[in-house]
């Protein structure tokens, strides 16, 4: 038995298989496009937050820069200087008491202490009333500078943890 086998024809022409074309770089698929959205949100609230912290930082610095101006404007008139800095201080109770600037006596000292500072330092701001209508009341101006730099520099770094709580109420 001779089996033969058909013998390829010479006439064919094989041809190379093709690759697909590779995928376009644009539209990017679906995933990427939530991370772009992702990031883009994310930069968009650390913007936010970078510019809360600025102007934070910034209504600190004015308010413990104009206290160091109070004492060389008001470099020998103890009264003047007890008044201006008595204002200073009452503009920045209001974020703790919308009514800071109308109270007085032991209702002034309740906002005053709304700050988490010592007693002393208390006593020390108190005076001030005493020093603007009593010309001749006792008053030691190097610390009751350095007790209204603490009060307004724990007041103001207290700042967002008074507005939190105040939001939450």
């Amino acid at each position: 038995m001779n089996a033969s086998f058909p013998q390829p024809q010479s006439d064919v022409v094989l041809r190379d298989v093709h690759m697909p074309p590779s995928p376009p770089w644009w539209p990017p698929a679906p995933g990427w496009w939530v991370l772009l959205a992702i990031a883009c949100v994310a930069l968009f609230i650390a913007f936010l937050l970078y510019r809360r912290w600025r102007r934070a930082r910034m209504r600190r610095q004015q308010i413990l820069a104009e206290l160091h101006a109070l004492a060389t404007r008001h470099g020998d008139d103890d009264i003047a200087y007890a008044s201006s800095l008595h204002q200073l201080l009452r503009r920045a109770a209001r974020r703790y008491a919308t009514d800071a600037h109308q109270r007085q006596g032991a209702a002034w000292r309740e906002v005053l202490a709304r700050v988490p500072v010592d007693t002393a330092t208390l006593d020390k701001l108190m005076t001030l009333d005493a020093r603007m209508y009593q010309p001749r009341a006792d008053f030691d101006r190097m610390s009751v500078q350095a007790a209204a730099y603490h009060w307004l520099e724990t007041a103001l770094r207290r700042e967002k943890a008074v507005a939190g709580s105040a939001e939450h109420a």
